[in-house]
């Protein structure tokens, strides 16, 4: 019977070496402004077998990730609003730098570089299993007018100013 056990667990080892590495891609970042600077924060990833395993006994969660990240550039508390398999959605209040000049509103985010999260990443037991890109394949900023600002795949998302 032990024998049979290790064979089995050295054909799983075997077979976990064997299959092409796993791959945490980010999908979407979508920042909605609000007047009062409040920023509602959804993030929307793509997870592997491995990942979601891990997710799923809780060795890792990409939700406290971002979390952390967010208050990192914004300096601010992060509120989680809810946490799928496949999305994260924060809400951080004054998010945005608001100044007036003359009739305008000026609103500017800070910049956030998400490749702080690839390395955190680093720290956990399957991460030479996996290929992390933390770029977003699209990143939306849309501000209080509804006027959208659009970045694509980059990993460092540049401080944004608008006025209205």
């Amino acid at each position: 019977m032990k024998n049979r056990i290790r064979i089995l667990a050295a054909l799983l080892v075997i077979a976990a070496l064997a299959l092409p590495a796993g791959a945490f891609t980010a999908d979407r970042l979508d920042i909605a402004i609000e007047e009062n600077g409040t920023a509602t924060i959804t993030f929307d990833y793509t997870l592997s077998w491995i990942e979601d395993v891990a997710v799923f006994f809780r060795i890792a969660d990409p939700a406290d990730e971002l979390k952390s990240a967010l208050e990192t550039f914004s300096g601010r508390s992060v509120d989680v609003v809810s946490v799928s398999d496949r999305s994260a959605t924060f809400s951080v209040e004054s998010f945005v730098h608001i100044a007036e000049k003359g009739n305008e509103t000026i609103y500017t985010t800070p910049s956030i570089n998400l490749t702080q999260s690839e390395e955190a990443l680093k720290d956990y037991w399957f991460a030479p299993l996996i290929d992390a890109d933390f770029s977003p394949a699209v990143t939306v900023i849309t501000f209080p007018d509804g006027s959208q600002q659009v970045y694509e795949n980059i990993a460092e998302i540049p401080k944004t100013s608008k006025s209205l």
